[in-house]
Parts: structure tokens; sequence; C-alpha cells
């Protein structure tokens, strides 16, 4: 192969790559090539975001009630802790006195125990006292060393107790922890929707006047219950809210108003006359008089689902005061159409 050829043939591909790549520059800036076109997610309808939104503000009661029911939990498991240690404490306090007396004996013993007791018996003026001295000494050593041996079982297994009282409140308190972080969570999901919809409100408004309810047969203290209630409406919903007090309200850090959910809304009410509710829909359903749907009376508690995850108060005519969902405020509304799972009448 002549040189001369090889040279000419290196320079004709150099040629070639360069106009490969004149050509591709000029396409992509004159736009002859075009990428595809990325296609955006279609947005949801807003019978989709209702729909969603309702799912979600279902899903939110329920996690809200099993978060008070946890709560409750705690409270008892907590309780449950403090008075296993203040067992723990006494039996060990009534441990170390024992042992004291036991040490004392023993040195009563070690003191008056170099002399030959056969010698001691002859020389002493009172033989008798000796003898008595010397059986209570052996007496009491025997019965306490018996008496500290049981009350070293005892102090035991109040040590046992209090380590599983302690251990289960530690659970409760981390199962809570979990429940409010996915509560949490799910309140965000649920304010997107709500706030694509137009329909989150924050603050809520109180109105002028309590509307007139009839007593329909109900006690006086059901008919302040109902008056107490009913006193709340418009306050926001807000879960976990509510105690005998009322809704607390404050601006932390941004927070929303703080109001009620369902079953604080009760407490509340109830708690004006003296009647101490748990802040819980599945305390509370055991906490009176069950009746029918047409026994109920103004004050009567209801419930609704299987799992009891929501409740209101009766009014009457057919109608409750309850605090509904997030995003909602403390309103009337008819009980029909709602799954009923039963009444309670606490007063």
């Amino acid at each position: 192969m002549q040189p001369r050829a090889a040279s000419t043939r290196r320079t004709a591909r150099r040629r070639a790559v360069t106009g490969t790549a004149w050509t591709t520059a000029i396409v992509l800036s004159t736009g002859l090539f075009t990428p595809a076109p990325v296609h955006a997610e279609p947005k949801p309808t807003r019978k989709q975001l209702t729909a969603q939104q309702e799912k979600l503000a279902d899903e939110a009661e329920k996690l809200s009630e099993q978060y008070n029911g946890l709560r409750e939990r705690l409270k008892q498991a907590e309780h449950a802790a403090k008075t296993a240690r203040a067992g723990a404490l006494r039996q060990q306090k009534a441990l170390d006195e024992a042992r004291e007396r036991m040490a004392k004996i023993a040195a009563d013993s070690y003191k008056n125990g170099p002399v030959d007791p056969a010698i001691a018996f002859a020389s002493s003026s009172d033989p008798q006292a000796v003898l008595d001295q010397s059986a209570t000494l052996n007496y009491f050593a025997k019965q306490n060393d018996v008496r500290i041996t049981q009350m070293l079982q005892v102090m035991q297994g109040a040590d046992r107790s209090r380590k599983a009282a302690e251990q289960r409140a530690a659970q409760v308190r981390a199962l809570t922890g979990e429940a409010k972080k996915k509560r949490r969570e799910l309140q965000i999901k649920l304010k997107k929707v709500e706030k694509q919809l137009g329909t989150y409100n924050s603050a809520g408004s109180r109105p002028g006047s309590i509307p007139n309810v009839g007593s329909g047969g109900a006690s006086a203290k059901a008919m302040t219950a109902v008056r107490a209630a009913l006193s709340q409406l418009g306050v926001p919903y807000s879960w976990g809210g509510g105690n005998a007090s009322g809704p607390s309200y404050g601006t932390a850090q941004g927070a929303n108003i703080k109001g009620f959910d369902c079953s604080g809304l009760t407490l509340y009410a109830y708690a004006q006359v003296g009647i101490t509710l748990g802040h819980y829909t599945g305390s509370q359903y055991n906490a009176g008089t069950h009746v029918s749907m047409s026994q109920l009376k103004p004050g009567d508690l209801v419930f609704f689902h299987s799992d009891l995850h929501h409740m209101g108060m009766y009014i009457g005519n057919g109608n409750m005061v309850h605090a509904p969902q997030t995003g909602d405020v403390v309103k009337i509304a008819p009980i029909a159409g709602r799954p009923f799972a039963g009444g309670v009448r606490v007063a």
C-alpha cells in the first residue's frame, strides 16, 4: 500500500465524521429534531377528589378514636406502673426494717454469747431470767429469719410486677406515638385534598344563640348536657380535641385553633353536669344504659359503625349534635342514613 493513498483515506474519514457532527448540530439548533412530548398527569375531577376526601376523612376518624383509645390505655398503664412502683418501695422499706431488727437481735445474741449459759444459769441470782432471755433471743431470731425470707419473696414479686407494669406502659407509649405519627401523615393528605376542593375550614365560627330543644322526657342533667354541646356549634373539629374545660385554643407554630373530636365534645358536655366520661368512643359506649333507636331521648349518646369510630349526642326529632370530621365544625345533623350501632343513656 502506497503511503500517499493511506493518507488520502484517513483524510476522507475525518471529513465524514466532521460532516456528521455538523449535521447533528444543525438538526438540533434548527428544531428539526424534536424530543417526544411529556404528557402531564390528568388532574382528578371534583367527584374523584370528593370521594378521596370522604375516604380519608373516615380513615382519619377511625385513627383518631384508635389514638384516643390508646391514650386511655396509656393512662391506665402509667397508673398501674406508678402503683406497682409504690408497692415495691413499701416492700423494700419493710424488708429493710425487718433486717435492722434481725441485726439488733444478732448483736444482742453475740453480746450475751461468750458467757457459758450453764455458768450464767448457776451463778445468776435469777436463773429463770437467764432461761427466759435465752429462749426469747432464740425465738425472735427464728421468727425474724422466717419473716425476712417471706418478705424477701413478697418484695421480689412486687419488683417483678413493677417491671411488668413499666414494660406495658412503655409498649402502649410506643403504640400511641406511632398512631400520632400516622394521624399527622393522614392529616397532611386530607388537608391537601380539601384545599383542592376549597372546603378546608381552619377556624370555624360560633353562632349567636343556642337553638331551643324540647326535653322529650329527658332528665334535667341530660338537657343541661345538650345545651352545653349546642353551645359549641361552629367550633372546629380537632383530632384528640376537647376535655372537661372545653376546646383548647392556641396558635403556636401556626397551629389551627383547636376544638373537639366526636368523643371530646360529649366528654365536655357531660363534664358540665359532673359526669365523667372517657375520651374514647369505646369507653363511652359502656358508660351507661344501652337503648335502642326508638327509645332515644335528648342527651343520649349515639354511636355509629361496627367499630364505634363516630358518635354524637341525640337532641330529639331524629337529630344529633356532633363534631363530624377534620375541616368541619360542630353541627346539628340527622342520624338517619348512618350505620347506627347503639344508644347509651348516661343521665
